[in-house]
């Protein structure tokens, strides 16, 4: 079988670019292109070809009519069963959207007066679903993360995958959904190298991007 095809999109957030990609290319059945989410948006070629997309972006705004980007996601985002991972800080995006607010599974995410975020956090993880496959053989870990004041995942349809237990951030750090034709996976962990070095991130982001991509 040939190897996941899987975007990685980044922008507007600074991130352990070495680190990042080492643990990219851990995945011995992914081959994972980094690229900017301006330059994928516009890539019509290559665009649909993918598998699934790990957005590792943080693209505040609200993207103006008339641009790649709104168009992509309102017309091509969800369209086909091309998969959605997002990661981390890609969970702040577009603020108050009600559109990723259905693909992400959280309405409240960057709120002003409300968000925070907590570096270098002791978060003891609790996997709440055994069952699912992004979770498959993965057992509580503990991590030290950069963790998240937002609010919790609140859409109808969420499956919760991972709880935690952490003196500051949400408690509820991943979970699944689908938003139109794609299968979606959110996670609030990912902040550096202390997360994409740990086996057990490891195993569940790859699980996340072969479940989202069709595989399990």
């Amino acid at each position: 079988m040939e190897k996941l095809k899987v975007a990685v999109l980044v922008e507007n957030h600074e991130y352990d670019v070495v680190g990042f990609q080492r643990m990219l290319n851990s995945f011995d059945d992914c081959d994972c292109y980094v690229q900017p989410v301006d330059l994928f948006v516009r890539d019509k070629r290559n665009q649909l070809n993918y598998d699934t997309v790990l957005w590792y972006n943080m693209n505040i705004p609200v993207p103006e009519e008339n641009t790649p980007l709104r168009d992509y996601m309102e017309n091509t985002l969800g369209s086909t069963a091309q998969g959605i991972v997002l990661m981390h800080h890609a969970l702040l995006c577009f603020k108050r959207w009600e559109l990723f607010t259905r693909v992400s599974g959280v309405s409240v995410r960057l709120e002003d007066g409300m968000f925070s975020y907590h570096q270098n956090t002791t978060v003891r993880v609790h996997v709440a679903d055994t069952a699912h496959p992004v979770t498959k053989g993965l057992n509580d870990y503990t991590l030290v993360d950069e963790t998240y004041t937002i609010g919790e995942p609140d859409q109808p349809d969420n499956r919760l995958l991972l709880t935690c237990e952490c003196p500051v951030g949400i408690k509820n750090i991943a979970w699944a959904r689908q938003y139109c034709n794609s299968r979606v996976f959110v996670t609030a962990s990912g902040h550096d190298a202390q997360v994409y070095d740990d086996p057990h991130f490891r195993t569940l982001l790859r699980g996340a991007l072969l479940w989202t991509g069709g595989r399990r």
